[in-house]
């Protein structure tokens, strides 16, 4: 964990609430949707052997899980909430910024395709991670940047990420990284109609990502297995890319 940010008196959405400020929520999940509209696997079923899954927040979710649904591997993907203090809250309350969440994205993959390096390799390139509180046109505590772990190989790997790609963004110009690694965190899922936003009939195209344009290389333990054609379909030099790409997963 990386302890980036303090609290202060300023507007909750300009910094992270403590546990005290913020909304006391409620014990019921807030209802969701049961089966991805993309790929048609169920957003919550137990893990099988060969599967794992951690949380990315890179900003407004919408584009965020686009990006992740497209990879080849992912058996699941669903938009939730993260990181914070308020439990099962709701759409508003987090972007009220009296949560201290942030909005992530949870990925399930099968670890026989796809590795946690690919995936972490997909996170830094599709989001500025030195931006704050804030993603390109969004700003406030629920767009920062964010990787929530489940295992600790997980958040070795994250780290060791973040470390080589510091060291990438500084050579090109970049400030600090603002990315918070965190493990075992809670995970709350959001409300249906924001699942697979961009995939549903009459959703507003948006996308607030601003990619660094610095691609990530080999790193310490990473072990890349996706083609390098896998890759090619994500054009980072372009400003919300993932609007121009189609929703169907990338099949090579």
């Amino acid at each position: 964990m990386f302890g980036l940010f303090t609290t202060g008196t300023s507007s909750p959405k300009q910094r992270i609430v403590s546990a005290t400020e913020a909304l006391p929520g409620r014990a019921t999940p807030i209802p969701t949707a049961e089966r991805h509209v993309v790929l048609g696997t169920p957003l919550q079923a137990p893990l099988q052997a060969h599967e794992q899954e951690a949380s990315f927040g890179c900003g407004c979710f919408w584009g965020a899980e686009k990006g992740f649904w497209r990879l080849p591997g992912v058996v699941t993907t669903a938009v939730g909430y993260a990181a914070g203090h308020t439990p099962n809250p709701t759409y508003e309350e987090v972007c009220s910024g009296r949560t201290a969440h942030t909005e992530v994205v949870r990925v399930v993959w099968d670890t026989r395709r796809v590795d946690f390096a690919d995936l972490l390799k997909l996170f830094w390139e599709c989001h500025d991670p030195t931006q704050g509180l804030a993603q390109g046109n969004d700003t406030g505590s629920q767009y920062r940047s964010a990787i929530l772990c489940t295992t600790s190989e997980q958040l070795t790997l994250a780290e060791a990420s973040r470390r080589h790609y510091q060291e990438q963004l500084s050579a090109a110009g970049f400030p600090a990284i603002t990315t918070e690694i965190l493990i075992h965190k809670p995970f709350y899922f959001a409300e249906t109609h924001h699942q697979q936003y961009l995939a549903r009939p009459g959703s507003r195209p948006y996308c607030s990502a601003r990619p660094s344009g610095v691609r990530l290389t080999a790193f310490a333990g990473g072990n890349f297995l996706l083609a390098p054609e896998v890759w090619a379909q994500y054009d980072w030099s372009v400003q919300h890319c993932v609007l121009r790409s189609s929703n169907e997963p990338i099949r090579l």
